[in-house]
């Protein structure tokens, strides 16, 4: 019997490996089958050379438990072990077997999985103790068992084995008699191992029988030894595609399409990628696409391995060349992910533009349930946005999709502003702001539809994009100015007039939650409402953004403005002004008259003083005309406020206009439809 220490640089190695080492003590199964494929992957390779000239047999792996020995025990039929191979690959930690064996055979071996030679020590996470049982396909080879409880002393010696191949035994410690259950590891078998290239046993089939499930005489095969993406394109069907979706997301609606990749030059990667019903959901999962590395699963957090924005799509991704580290759970960061994530972009892009070009009205068909897809990926990925500007369409309120050169085209000739900006009108809510659209429309206005969830931060976006554009939403301003083809018209209402109307209306704008208003004379069309209600452009799209962007919440947090603007060529409006003139006439104009001349009196005193120091005398009476304005003015203000509040059309034509916002709610609601059927 061979005694001695495992060649390790310090006598912690166990614990640093139980602790540290592996993200999670159940990769421990993932691992030694790996090996376990290896092993037999090996042996194949060994025999299309010629170098092995025995029968292959059968070359299942399987997975056993015996309860009673608290044991767990994965078999192969692969390559063996040696007394002196054993010595080399297990007894020298961090020599890995498949490194050396793949340097010999780069060109033609079969896949195999470990990279590193510390796999199999993971089973000292579990284990109390390890047996390796081993017979080399070597001729005249001799069977070996090896033992190890889990310090860096181990045994070693000749055994009887019969059949070729390798046992590594595990009798589990009594923190993990959880892997002593068949449902527990059938668990892990199907999350890792699903997808092996050699057929992995565990347990029985079941069938249905007197009432439950008992177990039949039939070894249980956990796998599919060739899933769909190793297969070529020509040789599945839509069907073959939809299957294998269901197969990976049980429950979930057919997926919209799918993009198969298959490259060996310069890297290896193949894969599956299926685009789901995004529709208005920004949800970014870190489960959606699976990370395999020659069928082995690695994880499910492929952050660095395919842009943020392709973490809304689902599918499958396996690449021998994605770099890992020595429990294969992270991906290290380095230029080989950065070309594998480059790729996967633009094969995502090429394919969403051959979709667009080989069938447009089924891309149109389908672009709402993939627009906030296309649309995060250009607000994130400048190769992709470069890509994607041909084949993103733009929908207007009547249901019509364009592409960008070909809506710039459609409304160059009559939304051009005096600036030589080509505007685009957009909606958020055709319910909402139909007065708005209907104005626009009549006005020979084409108006988009950009109602979702990110189509703040891409209207901006797009604004950068495309050289002379600018976006407005249609209800930013009255439809006249939407599109400034000249200077806005001068109000026609002198200086008294505005300062008699303004406290006139502002008076009576109900409280609308963090809501501030901001009354202005416009003169409009005759035909268009006494009063309309617009909203800064600018603010209202800092605040939609700041809904998605947790940085802008600054904006979330202002009040909304709205400017309510009155339209002095209305009729209504005229029969407003001529009859608060005749009625506070007599009451306001001396009001007006004192005002006026106090103003003129601090004119002419600052005229006195020019670069001089104001005396005491001079700073008191300045002081005293100053409050005495204030004084006139907030007794004009209180004069017309309570004017108005006798006055129901005054109410009428603000709330007529709060209506058509969706402004009016609650008590204010109510007393307008009371005022309208005692108006009628």
């Amino acid at each position: 019997m061979q005694k001695g220490q495992i060649g390790v640089t310090t006598e912690n190695i166990f614990p640093v490996i139980k602790k540290f080492l592996y993200s999670d003590h159940e990769i421990f199964l993932r691992e030694l089958v790996s090996n376990a494929i290896d092993a037999t992957q090996k042996l194949k390779t060994l025999a299309s050379f010629g170098e092995f000239k025995g029968e292959l047999g059968e070359m299942n792996v399987s997975v056993s438990i015996d309860k009673e020995a608290g044991t767990l025990t994965v078999s192969d039929h692969g390559i063996g072990m040696t007394a002196e191979d054993i010595d080399k690959y297990i007894n020298q930690i961090a020599f890995s077997g498949a490194e050396e064996f793949l340097n010999k055979y780069k060109d033609n071996a079969n896949a195999i999985i470990g990279h590193f030679g510390l796999g199999f020590y993971s089973a000292f996470m579990v284990a109390k103790k390890v047996e390796i049982r081993s017979l080399s396909y070597k001729e005249g080879a001799e069977a070996v068992l090896w033992q190890c409880d889990g310090s860096p002393e181990y045994t070693m010696e000749a055994t009887e084995k019969s059949t070729r191949g390798t046992d590594i035994v595990l009798y589990l410690d009594d923190d993990n008699k959880e892997f002593l259950e068949q449902s527990r590891i059938d668990t892990l078998l199907k999350k890792y191992c699903r997808f092996l290239p050699v057929p992995v046993v565990s347990g029985k089939v079941q069938e249905w029988k007197d009432g439950k499930y008992v177990d039949t005489d039939k070894d249980k095969v956990i796998n599919d030894t060739e899933p769909t993406w190793t297969k070529k394109p020509s040789e599945l069907t839509d069907e073959d595609y939809r299957k294998f979706y269901h197969d990976l997301y049980p429950g979930q609606e057919d997926p919209l399409f799918w993009i198969h990749l298959n490259v060996d030059y310069p890297f290896t990667l193949t894969g599956i990628l299926f685009f789901p019903k995004i529709k208005s959901n920004l949800e970014i999962r870190k489960d959606r696409i699976q990370l395999y590395c020659n069928q082995v699963f690695v994880t499910d957090s492929v952050e660095g391995v395919v842009p943020e924005f392709m973490m809304l799509l689902q599918g499958v991704i396996d690449s021998p060349d994605i770099p890992l580290n020595v429990s294969r759970s992270y991906l290290q960061s380095d230029t080989a992910v950065k070309k594998i994530s480059g790729y996967i972009t633009k094969k995502v892009a090429s394919r969403l533009d051959e979709l667009f070009k080989e069938n447009r009205q089924d891309f149109e068909s389908k672009w709402d349930d993939i627009k906030i897809f296309i649309e995060y990926g250009m607000l994130t990925d400048e190769k992709f946005c470069e890509a994607a500007m041909k084949f993103t369409l733009l929908r207007d309120t009547e249901g019509k999709y364009f592409t960008l050169e070909e809506y710039r085209t459609l409304v160059e000739a009559s939304q051009t502003d005096k600036d030589g900006n080509v505007v685009y009108i957009y909606a958020t809510d055709p319910t909402a702001q139909f007065n708005y659209i209907n104005t626009a429309n009549e006005k020979g206005y084409n108006v988009l539809l950009m109602d979702g969830q990110l189509d703040g931060h891409f209207i901006s976006m797009l604004e950068s994009k495309i050289e002379k554009t600018r976006f407005v939403r249609v209800d930013s301003d009255v439809a006249e100015n939407l599109i400034p083809k000249e200077d806005k018209k001068d109000s026609g209402l002198t200086p008294d007039q505005i300062s008699l109307l303004t406290p006139l209306f502002r008076s009576q704008v109900p409280e609308v939650d963090k809501a501030d208003f901001l009354v202005s004379f416009e003169s409009l069309d005759p035909a268009a409402n006494p009063i309309l209600i617009t909203q800064n452009e600018y603010m209202r799209r800092m605040k939609d953004m700041a809904a998605t962007q947790p940085g802008m919440s600054f904006y979330a947090e202002l009040p909304d403005n709205y400017n309510l603007i009155v339209n002095t060529s209305q009729p209504v409006i005229k029969k407003i002004l001529e009859e608060a003139q005749e009625a506070l006439g007599g009451k306001i104009t001396p009001i007006n008259e004192a005002i006026d001349k106090a103003n003129e009196r601090i004119t002419s005193l600052r005229a006195e003083i020019k670069d001089n120091k104001p005396s005491d005398e001079q700073q008191a009476e300045e002081k005293t005309l100053m409050d005495e304005i204030e004084g006139k003015r907030k007794e004009k203000d209180d004069i017309i406020k309570d004017y108005a509040s006798d006055r129901p059309l005054v109410k009428q034509v603000i709330d007529i206009a709060l209506l058509a916002n969706g402004l009016l709610r609650g008590r204010d609601l109510s007393e307008f439809i009371k005022r309208s059927v005692a108006m009628l």
